[in-house]
């Protein structure tokens, strides 16, 4: 069993759901940007995202956008994003996933980012764009299977392919709240709760709902219907309101903290 589908097993075991938290790397630097990942898992969450920065991220709102923006204009890559992957395991033992967009996997090589994935400590992966259907391109060129591929449903996804998708994934299935890009406004409960008790009819791989969600409120509702919660444009909405903070570590940390009050097993 991998880390990511024990830790959801083990926060299921304890009555609770798993806290997932999306931050892009680099963002506003390097130094910071490290600080605020420890300050994230340190605060509560269960399962970090490290975006890896990209120029056009066509599923990402604004927020996330600008903080793409700011992360390439300091320099920020994918092997330095590993770099960072690599130093947060120094100290940090919660699973890692990687979130991409797939030409800069491509551009790295699909067994080369396998390899050096792995040895950073990167324990998964979502691209993006990348459908399941052309997936093998990807993982066929990987060497084995120790790094969770993460696959995306959204609501308008059929039943059926719900399926294929699910017969493909590992670790978690991510499911999209909504029709849309990250960060936009509102969370239609009894969408989600609709499309999450179809996907579990087809699958017992944990699901987490992501888009959306920003308060406690939305964390203990969601809690309801899935087994994980992905939060990930309110944490670089804070980053970006409070950038120049000396104290921005400890801001994430409380923020981090309060939502993991609330992801409970209802």
């Amino acid at each position: 069993m991998s880390l990511i589908a024990q830790t959801f097993k083990n926060l299921e075991q304890k009555g609770r759901r798993a806290l997932v938290g999306f931050v892009t790397a680099g963002d506003p630097d390097i130094e910071k940007s490290l600080a605020v990942m420890e300050a994230m898992i340190e605060g509560g969450c269960d399962i970090l995202e490290v975006g890896i920065p990209f120029s056009d991220p066509t599923a990402d709102g604004p927020v996330i956008q600008a903080s793409s923006q700011r992360a390439l204009a300091g320099g920020m890559n994918l092997t330095k994003a590993l770099g960072m992957v690599k130093a947060l395991r120094q100290h940090h033992s919660a699973p890692i996933v990687l979130f991409s967009y797939y030409n800069p996997i491509l551009a790295y090589g699909a067994e080369r980012f396998y390899r050096d994935a792995l040895a950073a400590g990167a324990n998964g992966l979502l691209v993006v764009d990348l459908p399941f259907e052309e997936a093998g391109e990807l993982t066929g060129k990987w060497p084995g299977k120790d790094l969770d591929l993460i696959l995306l449903v959204a609501p308008t996804t059929p039943r059926e392919r719900m399926e294929q998708i699910a017969l493909n994934a590992s670790g978690f299935i991510y499911l999209v709240s909504m029709t849309g890009v990250t960060g936009s406004a509102g969370l239609d409960l009894e969408q989600v709760t609709h499309t999450a008790n179809t996907l579990k009819s087809v699958t017992d791989i944990p699901i987490a709902v992501g888009f959306g969600i920003s308060t406690p409120d939305h964390v203990a509702a969601v809690s309801k219907v899935a087994q994980g919660i992905v939060v990930g444009s309110a944490f670089e909405r804070i980053i970006e309101k409070n950038i120049n903070a000396t104290d921005l570590p400890s801001i994430i940390f409380q923020y981090a903290k309060t939502l993991k009050a609330t992801a409970l097993k209802p």
